[in-house]
């Protein structure tokens, strides 16, 4: 069975142009979404991941009508593989249900793998060189190391932690992590 996916992302946009071509590709069911691409919670999405079964396959429009990330499109290849599914894009002509098809999939994967390790090497020299400036990563402390010591004051009196953390305009899962 065809599937066909078509998602736009605002509601005062239109799958119309979408649906034709998915209807024109012969696709036999259709799972039409309203929201962005680069958010993964996505009912329909998730409907189609559910409903696809082996020897399935899956249309799309355009790849990035699937999602805006690389990484997430080829998650969810990966999903429709592991369900024997497989995989066509209309307009960029990818069909994973050939071998020139798979080959293509493997390679974007290749790239994104790649893009993967750059971005992670980047940002690791990023880190070395604030770190060598003096610099600290991660979010500033919510209390002071004054205020922190009045608030440990307060619950070893006995005050409760949620009124400690009312006081203090902050969480009680802080107040905890103060105590640790």
């Amino acid at each position: 069975m065809n599937l066909g996916y078509a998602r736009v992302s605002t509601d005062d946009q239109d799958a119309s142009l979408q649906v034709e071509a998915l209807k024109a590709a012969g696709v036999n069911k259709l799972y039409i979404e309203k929201a962005s691409g680069g958010r993964w919670d996505r009912p329909e999405l998730h409907r189609l991941l559910d409903n696809a079964r082996e020897g399935d396959v899956v249309v799309v429009w355009k790849l990035d009508r699937l999602s805006r990330s690389l990484r997430d499109l080829l998650n969810v290849l990966h999903q429709f593989e592991e369900k024997g599914a497989g995989f066509k894009s209309l307009t960029e002509h990818v069909d994973t249900t050939t071998p020139a098809g798979r080959m293509l999939a493997q390679i974007l994967g290749s790239f994104a793998e790649f893009e993967k390790s750059m971005l992670h090497e980047r940002t690791m020299a990023g880190l070395r060189a604030a770190r060598k400036k003096g610099r600290i990563g991660g979010r500033p402390p919510k209390l002071s190391d004054a205020q922190r010591t009045e608030a440990l004051t307060m619950i070893k009196a006995g005050r409760p932690q949620a009124d400690v953390a009312r006081l203090f305009a902050i969480s009680p899962s802080t107040i905890c992590r103060l105590r640790t």
